[in-house]
């Protein structure tokens, strides 16, 4: 088959998994187009596809996969060109007002015009049947490959010259989807009975000075640490991974927690609760009591925390791998032409 792949701009987990599927792709004897912006297209390595910026440069193409509703939009335009679409939803619409209207509007042309909806969590799924998809389905996009701790948490806590401190860990873009207000909450909370404790946030983003400012008024125990490239001997150093997040899919964040056998503590928002069973401990979003005392009970009960360490790690064994997610998406592909999809 050729294949094309069309994305929006990216510059994290959309487009980093758009390139685990060329090479696999490739290795299975398929061509692959990828269209993507100019930005993208330099941030990720496509390998051996052929790299286009419009999506008239997919045609000819057997299938298109375009990554997300802008992207699918993209390919309606040229409907007549390019079909059969699949066009997988990773994200949720969180913005209010005009704009959040205009997008949700996009989500129903999208889910009416592609051949074949996939979701990366059953909520998304749910959504694009209620806007009238033809066929949607779940497809999990694929768990990241183990981090591997490369410094003993000792060296890490030193770094950090925490000592034996309760450490909480958290990672993502200081981005309103993350709700760090309410991280901070947490934190101010489980200070009270924990006065030692230690919250680290690894990223960056617009919230950056505000979250700041919030932590040097209050005087949280919040260490905002930027961008960081070692994540996971951050997660192997910490006792807690908390999200907050009012949204998530599959949060590639928890599934690396839970690789390193860290306890996770996090809402219960989109995937989340599909994605971890009963292996985290989960609060309704937004609900600060609820996550300070879950954190204070990981905290406070080794044998709460050890089950969550070895339950996550039973689970995280059990999760479809790129390999088997390229595969099965062949396998989609296929069953599309065949049909005359």
């Amino acid at each position: 088959m050729r294949i094309g792949l069309l994305l929006a701009e990216s510059r994290g987990g959309i487009g980093q998994h758009v390139a685990s599927l060329v090479p696999r792709y490739v290795d299975a004897g398929h061509e692959v187009v990828v269209c993507a912006p100019r930005g993208t297209a330099a941030h990720f390595d496509f390998g051996a596809a052929s790299v286009v910026e419009q999506a008239i440069g997919l045609r000819g193409c057997d299938v298109i996969h375009a990554h997300g509703y802008k992207a699918g939009m993209s390919a309606l335009r040229d409907r007549s060109h390019l079909r059969p679409l699949v066009v997988t939803w990773h994200n949720a619409v969180l913005m209010s007002g005009p704009r959040g209207l205009l997008m949700r509007l996009g989500q129903r042309v999208v889910a009416r015009g592609a051949d074949l909806t996939l979701g990366a969590s059953s909520d998304l799924v749910e959504l694009a049947r209620s806007l009238g998809a033809r066929q949607a389905r779940l497809a999990p996009v694929a768990a990241p490959a183990v981090p591997e701790v490369r410094t003993p948490s000792a060296e890490t806590r030193e770094a950090l010259g925490i000592g034996d401190a309760p450490l909480v860990i958290a990672v993502g873009r200081l981005a309103p989807q993350k709700d760090y207000p309410t991280l901070l909450s947490v934190a101010a909370e489980v200070q009270r009975t924990n006065p030692d404790v230690v919250f680290a946030v690894a990223g960056y983003g617009p919230l950056q000075d505000s979250l700041q400012a919030r932590i040097d008024t209050e005087g949280l125990p919040v260490r905002l640490l930027g961008q960081r490239g070692d994540v996971a001997d951050l997660m192997g150093a910490a006792d807690v991974f908390l999200l907050t997040s009012h949204w998530e899919a599959r949060a590639l964040v928890v599934q690396e927690a839970m690789q390193v056998g860290l306890p996770v503590v996090a809402t219960a928002v989109g995937g989340i609760p599909e994605l971890v069973g009963d292996s985290a401990l989960l609060a309704f979003p937004g609900d600060v009591a609820g996550l300070a005392d879950s954190v204070r009970r990981v905290l406070a009960e080794p044998t709460v925390a050890s089950a969550l360490r070895t339950e996550g790690l039973q689970l995280a064994a059990g999760w479809p791998d790129e390999d088997a997610v390229a595969k099965n998406l062949l396998d989609i592909y296929a069953g599309l032409v065949a049909t005359g999809a």
